[in-house]
């Protein structure tokens, strides 16, 4: 012990430069800082590998070439313990602002100016800045762990079908177009506060369009990952996580647009599937799509990308893909970001009223693409079955979305979470006399398939129409059921 406190002494009183030392304490505390606030956007190896090279191989480049330069250059010989300061401060400052904010020229250049100051001022103290460095690294590393220790060990039990669902047979064989606008409440609930808006002029055009409206429908998850990891699965998954800094299932995007029960069905019944996004969120952490095509490509998309910088004009693309694909039967998943929900965080938000005309605005908006959309499917393919099914509701009568994880005693605001538009334009108009059923996204395909396939015992085994939230304050941290079966607003801790 007393010759390790020896060492660290020599270490932080010797005026040697270490530029690889220095290099990697400068860039590890952002490297993992952003993995640890980023982890479901970033975990797979290609993102991985990127973000090493960037923050950590990069700059042990730069400041070894650096310090040779100066090493044979006498002239800059007196000037290094400054250069190698302000290069440890610029280089720190400058990841952790590509982490949190992205590359904001006005903030760099303040970080800069700031880097520049403190590197003359504390030059004799570069080894200490090293240690500090190296010990917020250390401390961020551990609360990594569990989330490393969770990507390894996860298992996708959860996703077992109990029943042969898997090897269902198609008699009917329609393409299938299923659009979800994300966030879009739904009609009964548009109509009663705290939405209180008239969406009649879009219910009319989907009535003479044929298609049937399921009131009091909503999902069973409160977010577009944890909603559509269950949809896609047919099973629910009750978030399989309570970690408080993180309110996703793990390998989340893996189930929605990876292999899942849904898509490994359609290909089984020899259909040809499509992605068609409008925002980069679903494939931002670039996972092996099962899907036989998707709009965007994986060479568009930023490695710091949050989900949001790529803008897709989705419907002359399907047009174009519904008449080149005539001779195949198709499955089209089609997500437009909009209406949208309140903010997510208290900070950015403006207050519930002026939030809520916001988002009716975008809720108009949305209507617009939708009547366009619909449109121009039944332009060059009549007969599909076409499904409006949208993810959680838009949180509308509160603040910011994360006030659900508080414990509300406010029936209304819990609904907001959940409540979720869907509507079906069934074959001819004539939905299956089962289709009383279908009250939450869990269960959406399964009564699908069974409607395809003519066999009514895959009824047997359909999910719970319960709705499930992380609740984090006002009630011990855990996954509680706040909608029961029959719609009713509970507040039931569930026991896994």
């Amino acid at each position: 012990m007393k010759q390790l406190r020896a060492r660290f002494r020599a270490f932080i009183e010797t005026n040697k430069q270490y530029p690889v030392l220095i290099a990697l304490a400068s860039g590890l505390y952002p490297l993992l800082y952003y993995c640890n606030t980023n982890f479901a956007l970033i975990n797979s190896w290609v993102q991985f590998t990127f973000l090493t090279l960037l923050f950590l191989v990069f700059p042990i480049i730069i400041f070894y070439s650096i310090y040779f330069v100066i090493y044979y250059i006498d002239i800059f010989k007196k000037y290094k313990t400054h250069v190698f300061t302000i290069l440890s401060f610029s280089w720190f400052g400058f990841l952790l602002l590509l982490s949190t904010k992205g590359l904001k020229l006005k903030l760099l250049a303040i970080i800069l100016l700031l880097a520049f100051s403190f590197g003359v001022v504390l030059r004799k103290h570069l080894n200490k800045i090293i240690v500090l460095q190296l010990f917020l690294a250390a401390f961020v590393s551990l609360k990594l762990v569990p989330d490393i220790y969770r990507n390894f060990t996860y298992s996708d039990a959860w996703k077992n079908q109990p029943d042969d669902i898997e090897n269902v047979v198609f008699k009917n064989r329609p393409n299938i177009y299923v659009i979800q606008p994300d966030g879009y409440a739904n009609f009964s609930e548009l109509k009663k506060s705290p939405y209180n808006f008239d969406n009649s002029d879009f219910e009319s055009f989907l009535e003479s369009k044929k298609f049937k409206l399921y009131p009091n429908f909503r999902s069973n998850y409160y977010s577009t990952l944890s909603s559509n990891s269950s949809m896609f699965s047919m099973k629910h998954h009750y978030y399989n996580n309570t970690n408080k800094s993180y309110y996703e299932i793990y390998n989340s995007r893996d189930h929605i647009v990876g292999d899942n029960s849904v898509l490994s069905i359609f290909k089984n019944n020899d259909y040809k599937t499509f992605l068609l996004l409008h925002k980069s969120y679903l494939v931002v952490n670039r996972p092996k799509l099962a899907y036989d095509y998707c709009n965007i490509k994986y060479n568009e998309l930023p490695f710091l990308d949050r989900g949001f910088s790529i803008d897709k004009a989705i419907e002359n693309e399907l047009s174009y893909l519904i008449k080149d694909n005539t001779s195949t039967k198709n499955f089209f998943f089609i997500e437009q970001i909009s209406p949208g929900h309140i903010p997510t965080l208290k900070s950015t938000s403006k207050g519930k009223e002026v939030e809520r005309e916001t988002y009716l605005k975008e809720l108009k908006e949305a209507n617009s693409w939708l009547k366009s959309t619909i449109s121009s499917i039944e332009e060059n393919d009549n007969n599909a079955i076409i499904i409006i099914i949208a993810d959680h509701g838009g949180f509308v009568g509160l603040e910011y979305t994360l006030e659900s994880k508080i414990k509300q005693e406010n029936e209304d605001l819990v609904k907001t979470v959940f409540t979720t538009a869907c509507a079906i334009k069934w074959p001819s108009g004539n939905a299956p006399n089962y289709d009383s059923k279908l009250k939450t996204n869990v269960n959406l395909f399964r009564i699908l398939f069974t409607y395809l396939s003519g066999n009514e015992s895959y009824l047997k085994n359909l999910q719970e129409d319960k709705s499930f939230l992380i609740i984090d304050q006002g009630a011990p941290l855990g996954v509680y059921e706040s909608i029961d079966d029959d719609g009713n607003v509970v507040f039931n801790r569930h026991s896994k």
